[in-house]
């Protein structure tokens, strides 16, 4: 066929002439067993777009399934959409909020008519799985429709989605894309399957008082997600989603009606003072534990952008009102030398693996400092790849404690010759709480990734391209090396403030927007564009100094 409109396939890496008005879906069917996979989604000049996407000019395609992070998001958006289905025919009235990803699933509970939590029980996990399951096999179409927001506003009103429509009339779009499945209207800032016969692979576990929704294990799609135990991770979480509660900020909608009616400044000193008092707890702990003696070191870990630094230096500050005196160290200088370092799948050196550390003479030194010897500390120059001799003698008195900040700290291998009663764990992450509604959480992930654009930009001239390039490989590591360590940590600091996207949007908008529309990484790119659209700004200048999100943003008081 040949009608003027001619596409590349970067699957099958050729030209494709199609007709005006055809959809991806149309190209898919066309190209059959020769496109290796069966796609739930495409880029489409490096955009995520539905299979039902009407293709009028020359485009690039390429077809996308769950093995695909892009295509994995768009089956949970879809997997969610129809437990939303699920719910309001087996518990007409009660309203289901997916409030945070643990557990490898998604937390949700359940509501009634008065906002009272419902507590969630095996036969109603049964009832959503049954109806989740018949779903699937009906294979019904996931609709995409686009009308005036004041129209989707009276739908979504209709249907009792109170958030969502407080979240449209502050981001004040004229249009409002949504999808219809069944007759049932619902959001999601992302694409979604082209029907409910791509769902397959999905378990609904009660948990707490809700449930667990569990989708395909990311790297085996056909296998069920299987769900791990994370009860430290979950009082993080929620001691977060009370505190929200209480301020009377849980979703996007409500923090932008605070910004309009200039609450931010009381946003901001609440959420830094909720930062302080969590840290004054961790340290009246340690001191506790060094009355006993014990904790001599304090260990701190956390993924990417986690606010790690700034966490240890006021930490640091909390030790010192408690009459403990903190000497940090650095794990970077415990570094082996560069030619013995290992590699990562690609032949490049991992300097994320725990034995790029030096473990046997990390641990020398601790078992000297805990009996109260000196030690001279490694200085492992990065420009030469090797130790280089300088004299930084080291010594713990009394009231000394060790703080020691690195992605490896909560592995029990690093400190394997240590006593365990002399070690105190700290762990360190954004543990986002803040939904944007009631079905869309905001991804911990996202949270981090935005900071670490921000900060590669201002401190390493990096540019959001690269370091949009460089997160998978940063993912890789955090899911080997920290996140399977985080139940061993002995306090968990959450790092998240409830109004820093909307402080970091007016930094990380321009350098997004940079990312050139012919990389593949503007598909990322063009996502956080259109998560941070749903922001009011927060002005730099009312974040204190000594705030956490300095690190990122610049003007911090600390010296890093």
């Amino acid at each position: 066929m040949t009608n003027g409109i001619e596409i590349y396939c970067l699957n099958v890496s050729a030209y494709i002439n199609i007709g005006g008005g055809e959809t991806p879906a149309d190209v898919a069917r066309r190209l059959g067993p020769t496109l290796g996979l069966t796609p739930i989604c495409a880029l489409v000049n490096n955009k995520t777009e539905n299979l039902d996407f009407p293709i009028y000019s020359p485009k690039q395609i390429e077809f996308l399934d769950a093995r695909s992070r892009a295509g994995m998001d768009v089956y949970v958006r879809s997997l969610c959409m129809m437990t939303y289905k699920a719910v309001t025919e087996c518990f007409p009235g009660y309203r289901l909020r997916i409030e945070l990803s643990i557990a490898k699933g998604h937390y949700c509970r359940l509501y009634d008519s008065e906002g009272r939590m419902v507590s969630v029980d095996e036969e109603m996990c049964s009832s959503i799985r049954g109806c989740l399951q018949a779903m699937a096999e009906a294979d019904i179409p996931f609709e995409r429709k686009e009308r005036l927001t004041k129209d989707v506003v009276e739908i979504f009103r209709s249907q009792g989605l109170d958030d969502k429509v407080e979240l449209l009339e502050s981001v004040k779009d004229l249009y409002t894309t949504y999808y219809l499945l069944d007759g049932l209207a619902d959001s999601y800032y992302g694409p979604l399957a082209p029907s409910t016969g791509h769902i397959c692979v999905f378990d609904v576990v009660a948990a707490k008082e809700g449930f667990l929704l569990m989708g395909p294990d990311s790297g085996n799609p056909d296998m069920m997600q299987k769900p791990i135990s994370q009860p430290k991770l979950y009082k993080a979480f929620q001691n977060y989603l009370d505190f929200n509660r209480v301020i009377g900020v849980s979703n996007v909608g409500e923090l932008n009606r605070a910004i309009e009616e200039r609450r931010a400044a009381d946003l901001i000193n609440v959420a830094e003072a909720m930062h302080d008092k969590h840290l004054g707890r961790i340290s009246d702990e340690i001191a506790a534990r060094r009355e006993k003696g014990e904790a001599g070191i304090v260990l701190l870990a956390g993924p990417s952008s986690s606010g790690k630094t700034t966490t240890c230096k006021r930490l640091a500050i909390q030790l010192m009102t408690n009459c403990i005196v903190p000497k940090m160290i650095s794990l970077d200088d415990y570094f082996v030398n560069r030619e013995v370092t290992p590699r990562d799948e690609t032949g490049d050196y991992d300097y994320e693996h725990l034995h790029a550390l030096d473990l046997e003479q990390f641990n020398k030194d601790l078992q000297a400092l805990l009996r109260g010897e000196e030690i001279n500390l490694p200085t492992y120059s990065f420009e030469y790849g090797c130790r280089i001799e300088k004299s930084r003698p080291l010594r713990l008195d009394s009231n000394d404690v060790l703080l020691i900040e690195g992605i490896h700290g909560l592995n029990p291998e690093l400190t394997a010759s240590i006593d365990p009663k002399n070690i105190y764990k700290v762990y360190v992450s954004a543990l986002t709480t803040l939904r944007i509604d009631d079905h869309n959480w905001i991804s911990t992930s996202d949270n981090r990734l935005l900071r670490r654009i921000v900060r590669d930009y201002k401190y390493r001239h990096t540019s959001a391209l690269d370091t949009i390039r460089r997160w998978p490989s940063v993912r890789r590591g955090e899911e080997k090396w920290i996140f399977p360590f985080q139940e061993n940590a002995d306090a968990m600091f959450n790092s998240s403030l409830i109004f820093e996207i909307g402080v970091m949007k007016d930094y990380a908008e321009p350098l997004l927007r940079d990312v050139p529309h012919s990389e593949r990484e503007y598909a990322q790119a063009y996502r956080l564009l259109r998560f941070l659209h749903y922001f009011e700004p927060v002005p730099a200048d009312q974040v204190p100094t000594t705030s956490l999100l300095r690190e990122f943003l610049g003007g911090s008081s600390f010296k890093y």
